[in-house]
């Protein structure tokens, strides 16, 4: 295979596993910030409960975000020392940023938040949880403004083959990372409500602990409906944005092959093997426009005329990403995040209701759940990277060189068998944990965990 293809893949495979611990972290950790405010104000146990048990699931999954997050970092000098040649200047300050202001913050108070209970005053720790969520949060946004300058360079010039910073202002604000920020903030909260949706519902069919988790049900649901509300506003927003600053990237998502204005929308598309030549669609006119300009009308680039545009000013080339991937991956993220709605919906109804008997078949089914933000998410992210190719910092640096030299296919494909096997030990291993501690009814104020009766659970 190609070298360039499999250290693309080696990158793709380590990113979408870290990628997979990141949202539920950004989320849960609210969602105990939550828990922990209603104890302290409330003075009610049944929230340190429910503290303590999602804390629990909050730790394993931070701990294999950690290490797995480490990897990526490797990758930057093994496989791409030519982009970090590039860009180091630039992309490292973020980076650097991230280790000093939010991970030590996240994980030392994360620390103190976890041996402190009942050993300093409930205020202190408190507080140490907001610090732990806000750090969190803070890693997720200089992480995102590093990639989004790689989606839209700012900020810079280019000075002997490298580009160097000269405006640090323009990098933090450089929109295209917030929005970036904003839509991952939000799937992070999408994340942690289905999780927390899927566990209690299987708590609550076996009549354990009904209190706290029909509590948690409740509040995952007021999440839920609004979070993935606020997914579609910021991932419209960012699509809009998009058109602007990587019209190619937004064309290609479209499968707009011509400019159009109107432009129609491409409901459904078959591509080629190569996933670069449309065979059939089905287009409903002026949608397109409609959606980019809230109105009938409007010009779109389309992607041959793109291809001529980057062909005059960057020479010879094929500047076309893959459009049968993105195409695909954003109507399949959409189509997720639609039928989330929908659940978050159904699942806030439930709450409000008597819990009958008739409820307890739905919520059987709610534990399967769980996984759709982690398709969406994988979705989102594939879209994302994809449609910048062949740009790995887009219209500065291609992908292809980017790489390390001296590099061979035999070593990436032995690395990234390698990472493959052991991420999928790791899986198996967080799986496990995960499961059995969710599975396990949180104890009681003075014990053991408690399973209320029949007759006072409204089944």
């Amino acid at each position: 295979m190609d070298l360039v293809l499999l250290s693309r893949l080696q990158f793709a495979t380590t990113t979408i596993y870290h990628f997979f611990f990141v949202p539920l972290t950004l989320g849960l950790g609210w969602f105990l910030v939550i828990l922990e405010t209603l104890y302290v104000f409330k003075r009610d146990e049944t929230y340190k409960q429910m503290a303590k048990f999602w804390g629990k699931l909050f730790l394993i999954n931070f701990a294999m975000g950690v290490v797995t997050g480490i990897v990526l970092e490797f990758q930057f000098g093994m496989n791409w020392s030519e982009y970090s040649r590039f860009v180091g200047d630039i992309f490292g300050a973020p980076l650097a940023m991230e280790a000093l202001t939010s991970f030590f913050l996240e994980s030392t108070f994360l620390g103190i938040w976890v041996f402190g209970w009942d050993r300093i005053s409930k205020g202190l720790h408190l507080a140490t949880i907001w610090l732990v969520a806000i750090g969190s949060n803070l890693s997720a946004l200089w992480i995102l403004l590093a990639n989004g300058f790689m989606q839209h360079p700012v900020g810079y010039v280019l000075n002997n083959g490298r580009a160097e910073m000269v405006d640090f202002t323009a990098v933090f604000t450089n929109m295209r990372g917030w929005l970036l920020f904003w839509h991952a903030i939000a799937a992070g909260f999408v994340t942690a409500s289905f999780f927390v949706l899927g566990v209690s519902a299987y708590h609550l069919v076996r009549k354990q602990n009904i209190e706290v988790f029909r509590k948690s049900f409740l509040i995952a649901g007021i999440i839920g409906i609004f979070s993935t509300i606020l997914v579609g506003v910021f991932g419209d927003i960012q699509g809009k944005y998009l058109r602007e600053v990587q019209p190619m990237a937004a064309a290609a998502t479209e499968a707009l092959w011509n400019t159009g204005d109107p432009a129609a929308f491409t409901v459904f598309a078959i591509f080629d093997s190569t996933g670069r030549r449309e065979l059939w669609s089905v287009k409903i006119p002026f949608l397109l426009s409609f959606l980019y300009y809230n109105k009938p009308g409007g010009k779109v680039l389309g992607i041959n005329q793109l291809q001529n545009e980057f062909t005059m000013k960057n020479g010879p080339g094929n500047y076309v990403p893959l459009v049968g991937l993105t195409f695909w991956m954003f109507r399949f993220m959409v189509g997720v995040g639609l039928l989330m709605v929908a659940i978050s919906a159904f699942a806030l109804y439930l709450s409000w209701k008597k819990w009958p008997d008739k409820w307890a078949r739905w919520l059987k089914w709610m534990v399967w759940i769980i996984p759709l933000p982690y398709i969406a998410n994988t979705a989102g992210w594939i879209l994302t990277e994809a449609s910048r190719q062949p740009w790995i910092v887009h219209g500065l640096l291609m992908t292809k060189n980017a790489m390390s030299p001296n590099l061979t296919a035999s070593m990436v494909t032995f690395s990234l068998i390698g990472f493959a096997l052991i991420y999928s030990v790791f899986m198996v291993v967080d799986i496990y944990l995960l499961k059995t501690y969710a599975t396990t009814a949180p104890s009681a104020p003075g014990g053991d965990a408690i399973v209320t009766a029949e007759t006072e659970t409204g089944y």
